[in-house]
């Protein structure tokens, strides 16, 4: 579905006002629709935009000059579609491009790191932390320095996951193989003896299960979708661009690879159907270029 460009609009009683245009949001692929349905529940009465872009995925691979000249790429667009709001609910494009992308950026932005971090560091009574994530958002210390901003006693341990989330991504979450990839992951982080462990992977939350039975029960996870949901409420607040609570929000999606493979597994992970599938061509993307 296609979502027309609005604008703010002052309502009747001139108390306050109502910003009709959508928030986006993008991921590296169908992770991000963890963080899009915790969204949806917090914020039912907004519109988004989502963009996965499959064509490119995975992210966690790549170095840091590629996922910022994707970031960009995307927000680009993105802003290009009048948002008011952008989310980036992919860890390894937060961990490389997220300071740089709000220094270029008009639109406002929300990553995927700090918001788990912040809960993390309040959840954690041993002040031992643990973090899954992609090898690309583990290099870039991105959790560490979050977790030491809020609290430099803590100690953080991360675990790079190298192929969890292209697992996930390709709708095996039930396998022998990721329950394999699961214990392995996980071990070191028992071993380390972590109270709280990030899911530091917008694809994660969908494997959380697995996860919770790999570390135990007395193991606290955190799920960055969720803060990201909390933060975007903050952030429409703050700002003064709710849209109106009395109406029912829409979504439009969009990925960059295969229709059909995106509305088939977002649909089973997001479950509800993923209609009118849009495609973005790369080579659009491409064109757009740092000034």
């Amino acid at each position: 579905m296609k979502l027309s460009r609005r604008r703010s609009l002052r309502s009747a009683d001139g108390g306050g006002s109502v910003d009709s245009r959508p928030i986006g949001m993008f991921d590296s692929g169908i992770g991000g629709l963890t963080v899009l349905h915790e969204c949806l529940l917090a914020h039912p009465h907004e519109d988004f935009i989502y963009l996965g872009d499959t064509g490119r995925f995975p992210y966690g691979s790549r170095s840091i000059d590629e996922l910022k000249a994707y970031a960009y790429q995307i927000a680009s667009h993105l802003v290009g579609q009048d948002i008011k709001l952008l989310v980036v609910a992919c860890n390894s494009a937060t961990a490389a491009a997220l300071p740089w992308l709000q220094e270029h950026m008009e639109t406002a932005i929300i990553g995927a790191v700090h918001p788990g971090a912040e809960a993390a560091v309040q959840t954690t009574r041993s002040r031992r932390l643990g973090v899954m994530a992609t090898v690309a958002t583990v290099e870039s210390g991105s959790y560490p320095r979050a977790v030491h901003g809020l609290d430099a006693g803590i100690r953080v341990f991360c675990q790079p996951c190298p192929d969890l989330a292209s697992m996930i991504q390709n709708g095996d979450v039930f396998s022998r193989e990721v329950v394999d990839a699961v214990s392995s992951y996980t071990e070191p982080l028992r071993q380390a003896g972590v109270d709280t462990v990030i899911l530091g992977s917008t694809h994660y939350p969908l494997a959380a299960p697995m996860i919770q039975r790999a570390l135990g029960k007395e193991v606290a996870l955190v799920n960055s979708a969720e803060e990201i949901a909390r933060e975007v409420g903050e952030v429409l607040e703050r700002k003064d661009i709710d849209n109106n609570p009395g109406r029912q929000g829409d979504i439009s999606f969009f990925c960059t690879g295969d229709v059909e493979s995106f509305t088939e597994v977002g649909a089973r992970f997001l479950q509800m159907p993923l209609d009118d599938v849009g495609k973005v061509e790369l080579s659009e993307l491409e064109r757009i270029v740092l000034a």
